[in-house]
């Protein structure tokens, strides 16, 4: 999974929030910088390349949505990085160590599932 630029995050964030498709001129109204829309499409175009946009061709202007939810694309990167990992026992159990309470409630009642 490749990691993303600000402007990238921001854009996947936005488009994550919103859960419709949006065109880059709306994503560049939305976000909370000046930039040309030549820009947003280039992000755009590389979110796209990554496989984490797709974009609707079939009206004009174009319009993208993210291909998967933020939480999928978390698991994702976690699964990614687990697996470059010689030990994921001894990584899954710092991890576990550092959850607040809540957090580990939540565990609990998820592993019990």
């Amino acid at each position: 999974m490749a990691s993303l630029g600000d402007l990238e995050r921001s854009v996947m964030s936005l488009l994550w929030d919103g859960g419709q498709r949006l065109s880059a001129n709306e994503v560049r109204d939305q976000l909370d910088e000046s930039l040309a829309v030549t820009t947003v499409l280039t992000v755009l175009s590389r979110l796209e390349k990554k496989g984490m946009v797709h974009r609707e061709r079939s009206t004009r202007p174009h319009r993208y949505a993210a291909t998967a939810s933020r939480e999928e694309h978390t698991v994702e990167m976690l699964n990614e990085v687990l697996g470059t990992v010689p030990d994921r026992e001894a990584v899954l159990a710092r991890f576990i160590g550092g959850v607040s309470d809540s957090e580990a409630a939540a565990l609990r009642k998820i592993l019990s599932k």
